[in-house]
């Protein structure tokens, strides 16, 4: 890893002690009970909310860099489809409070295969993150598992405006933003570049294909294999115990999903 990049898993952990800190001196201030009785402290705290957990996604990705050099992964035998599809479902009922339809396309029940799950959750969250950010009201965002020539391909499909063909040489650099710029806070531009790194440590690939006006897709494939261990790999990132799902797809989501009754 470049010397510079090194440095931001330690500034992380820094950062995240402050906003623990911070998180639970808003919620004192603004405990459960006070926000459920009152909607104007609950859509003031929700902003507050919005913005920790953005903070604290920003500080996830900074722990993740260790993801960009590529390296082989620790793999553990499970079944993907389950772990796609539970992570799917934290995902559409987010989704449908930005008004986004989502789809699961997957023919199979069940398939055990080789991956890190913390690496693969971080990669299906970031591509359905920025596929969420781009694609408007009324729009759909669709996940597809399937195996197909002795490998395993993960798909997301947006119906957003696509990327400029000009864009698509950076995509996956670092600091690099795709599209149409998100509202803010815009991120690092460390996400795509992430989830390169996550395909190569899986011995896979990551690419692209975009039409514009029409949407985006981003496909990632690895071998279809099976390592011989069941053993719980180490988190790399961190929801402080709060809603991991939430966290992951903050940068896409609108205050409404911050509010009490959605947390």
């Amino acid at each position: 890893m470049d010397q510079d990049l090194s440095l931001l898993p330690q500034a992380a952990a820094q950062m995240r002690g402050a906003l623990s800190n911070l998180y639970f001196a808003a919620a004192r201030l603004a405990p459960a009970a006070a926000r459920e009785a009152d909607p104007e402290l609950d859509a003031r705290a929700a902003l507050l909310d919005q913005s920790y957990y953005r903070l604290l996604r920003l500080v996830n990705d900074l722990t993740a860099t260790r993801y960009l050099d590529g390296e082989p992964l620790p793999l553990r035998d499970r079944d993907i489809v389950d772990f796609v599809a539970e992570l799917f479902g934290g995902i559409a009922s987010l989704a449908s409070l930005k008004g986004v339809e989502t789809r699961l396309i997957c023919a199979e029940e069940s398939h055990i295969c080789a991956f890190c799950p913390d690496a693969m959750e971080q990669l299906l969250y970031q591509l359905v993150s920025n596929a969420l950010k781009f694609t408007p009201a009324g729009g759909l965002v669709t996940v597809e598992l399937r195996r197909t020539r002795g490998r395993v391909v993960l798909a997301v499909e947006d119906t957003g405006p696509g990327i400029a063909p000009e864009r698509m040489e950076t995509l996956f650099d670092s600091y690099h933003q795709a599209g149409t710029p998100a509202p803010p806070p815009q991120g690092l531009g460390l996400g795509l570049a992430l989830c390169r790194g996550i395909a190569q440590g899986h011995s896979g690939i990551l690419t692209a294909e975009s039409r514009q006006g029409k949407g985006s897709r981003f496909t990632f494939s690895m071998p279809d294999r099976l390592c011989g261990t069941t053993l719980s790999d180490l988190r790399f990132d961190y929801s402080g115990g709060f809603n991991h799902t939430l966290m992951a797809l903050s940068d896409a989501m609108p205050p409404e999903a911050f509010r009490i009754r959605n947390h």
